[in-house]
Formats: C-alpha cells, structure tokens, sequence
C-alpha cells in the first residue's frame, strides 16, 4: 500500500469506533478491575503527536528517546508531545506545538486526521491524547537536546513483523517489572507508547 492510500486508509477508520485498550491490556494479564482511575480533578493534560510520512518508499514515523533522569519517564522511548498550557486551546495544538519544540516538525505542514483512546498514565498523573497527523515529505528534524536524546525514524512496517509484541522484563527505578512492548532499532518501546502503537495496529487491522 502506497503512503496516500495507506493515510486515506487510517483517516476512513478512525472515523469508526476506537477500538481501546482492553485488548491488549487483557492479552497481556492486566486485570482490568484493578486499573488505577484518574483523579480527574488532579490529572496532567497532555497530548502527543504520531505523524506519519513518506520515506523512500515506504511509511516511516518518528520516536524519541528520552535523556535519562530521574522522573517517571527518563530515558524512555516515546512520542514528541508533552503537558497541555494553559494557551493551547485544544489537545491537536498542544501535540503539534510540543513536536515543534522536540523535533523541529513545522506544526503548519501537519494535517490532523484523527486521534486514538486517551490514555491515563498512572505514575505520572498524565491524561495522554494520542492525536494523529501526516505530512506530505519527509521532514528534517532538529532535536531539543533538553528533551530529546535521540530520534528514531521508524518504517511502520516494522511493527507489522510476526512476534513482534514481546514480553520483557526490565528494571524500572530499581525495581523489575514484566513488560509488553516492541524492540526495534536496538530500544525497548514499552508502557503507554506500546499501548498506542497496538491500538493503533488494531485499528488498522478492523
């Protein structure tokens, strides 16, 4: 499938009913009974920003790594995006305007088609809105070395390889934890960003 068939593809989709999390999280062992709630009078609004592009012929997407530090999601694999402001007026403005400030994506090159299952990250407080964006060209991009240490230009086939979706266990702040998640290009991508990515496998799957 070409890039643009491919984007009208997913656009025609995500008008449809989102598929959500359970899936994966009950394939997984989550209990989904015992899922934190928000408090939605505390949680952190943030949006972040998976925007699609033609490279070389295929459909490539871009992830960052996170410097190391010692907040929740320190050298972490994720998308660009970051906690609504008080002068964004929607969750779309503050993805575009967060992946303009970690990646030096042109927020006026990006078009909007949809959006994913919000996703509550518990640790962090974050009430996460995946929105979805394409571009037409493939972009350059310039790094907030404060944000950003390193981005991966990914070819979305990739996370259509059979097996992909592992199980991993990891140390996280010192303690070991079973996780889901996909290696590609020598990082672990895990947590919320995983939890996307396999919705939106779903979605492209339906």
């Amino acid at each position: 499938m070409n890039f643009n068939s491919f984007i009208n593809y997913l656009e025609t989709k995500l008008q449809e009913p989102l598929p959500g999390h359970a899936d994966f999280l009950e394939r997984n062992g989550y209990d989904l009974n015992k899922r934190q709630k928000p408090n939605l009078n505390k949680i952190k609004k943030s949006a972040i920003l998976i925007a699609f592009y033609p490279h070389q012929g295929d459909i490539y997407l871009p992830l960052i790594l996170r410097p190391p530090y010692d907040g929740t999601h320190g050298g972490q694999m994720a998308f660009p995006g970051g906690r609504m402001e008080d002068f964004d007026e929607s969750y779309e403005r503050t993805a575009l305007r967060e992946a303009e400030e970690e990646i030096g994506l042109k927020a006026l090159d990006v078009n909007i088609i949809g959006n994913l299952t919000e996703v509550y990250i518990a640790p962090s407080n974050y009430w996460v809105k995946p929105i979805i964006g394409t571009l037409d060209y493939s972009p350059s991009f310039f790094p907030d070395k404060r944000e950003v240490a390193a981005i991966h230009k990914i070819p979305w086939s990739e996370f259509s390889i059979p097996d992909r979706l592992q199980k991993r266990t990891i140390q996280v702040r010192g303690t070991k934890m079973v996780t889901t998640g996909f290696e590609i290009q020598g990082q672990w991508i895990w947590g919320a960003t995983a939890l996307m990515i396999a919705e939106l496998m779903q979605v492209l799957k339906s």
